[in-house]
């Protein structure tokens, strides 16, 4: 079989299409023949090497996709129902930039008929990281005024109309105009630039609060993280959940103490502990797009053999919405 494959940490250059032997499932799995495979910011950090990579060189990417069982293997976990032609999606499986991947049966999610392909790949492990961040790292409720960080991209989009969904006002943050207004079409109500004093208008947005300033902060960018702190009130939140501009710098605990604010962390595998987890929360996803209530952005779709192109078009952050690679 055919995968995007990298022997050594880098830049996009390194990625390179090779012929590698397929998987063979072993008792539990299922051998999924991929239709669509998601391209998130976490590939980025590990083909950079500082981000956990399973395996040995040569590697090969992707956590997230969606395709169809070509094998089951015996005692296939808690579902014994599975069979040779299903439709499933995951968000946690490695080696996902392939043309075959062997999927452990309890982290298949059953895909309707009515989801597409495309629509599981780009939206299952965003979706899946909007719903925790919204339900787990900081419960959003009627009233909540929340920042969210990069509010064109595909965690962004998805945040922003899951916090709405759930009763919050959403101030929205992106680097260009175009951007801007994708975010305004997912539902913020209001979007700044980064350019700009972006801080003392977040603080504006939230009226005559007191404290002045908003509930909860959803950073991630990483150096922003200072920033989004002097956004929230006191006693308000700052979840950290990606760095897609870099390392934050550290953070006083003695701040945290003086101002009584929250910093905590967010890691989806952390939440997706089992698979009565993964289907209730991806059951939640699938209805909501089968109502119309949650809405993707633009999908972008690259052959896995330009899988380097498509690193490029993520880093660089001209990208809205969701970056798919298609075997």
């Amino acid at each position: 079989m055919r995968a995007l494959c990298f022997d050594s940490f880098g830049g996009p250059e390194v990625l390179a299409l090779r012929e590698i032997p397929a998987p063979r499932p072993r008792a539990g799995e299922l051998l999924v023949r991929m239709r669509a495979i998601g391209l998130n910011f976490a590939d980025v950090y590990r083909r950079r090497g500082n981000y956990h990579l399973a395996g040995e060189p040569p590697y090969v990417l992707g956590y997230e996709g969606a395709g169809v069982i070509e094998d089951v293997a015996a005692a296939s976990g808690d579902r014994p129902a599975w069979r040779a032609g299903d439709r499933v999606a995951f968000a946690d499986v490695p080696f996902a930039n392939a043309e075959l991947v062997a999927v452990p049966a309890d982290r298949a999610i059953p895909l309707p008929a009515s989801i597409p392909f495309d629509t599981a790949a780009a939206l299952l492990l965003q979706g899946l990281t909007a719903h925790y961040l919204t339900h787990d790292s900081y419960r959003v409720a009627p009233g909540t005024l929340a920042l969210v960080h990069a509010a064109a991209g595909g965690v962004g989009q998805l945040l922003t109309q899951i916090a709405r969904r759930r009763g919050a006002r959403v101030f929205g943050l992106t680097s260009s105009e175009p951007k801007r207004e994708a975010a305004l079409a997912a539902g913020a109500d209001e979007v700044a630039l980064y350019r700009s004093d972006w801080k003392a208008r977040a603080v504006a947005f939230a009226g005559d609060r007191r404290p002045p300033g908003l509930d909860v902060a959803y950073d991630s960018v990483g150096t922003t993280l200072l920033d989004s702190f002097a956004a929230v009130r006191t006693g308000g939140t700052v979840v950290f959940y990606g760095m897609a501009g870099g390392d934050p710098r550290p953070v006083d605990p003695r701040m945290l103490m003086d101002t009584s604010k929250t910093l905590t962390g967010g890691d989806l595998w952390n939440v997706l502990t089992s698979a009565g987890e993964r289907r209730r929360r991806a059951g939640a996803l699938w209805r909501w797009v089968e109502s119309g209530a949650l809405r993707l952005g633009p999908v972008r779709r690259f052959p896995l053999a330009a899988g380097a192109a498509a690193h490029r078009l993520l880093e660089s952050r001209e990208s809205v919405g969701k970056i798919l690679l298609v075997p």
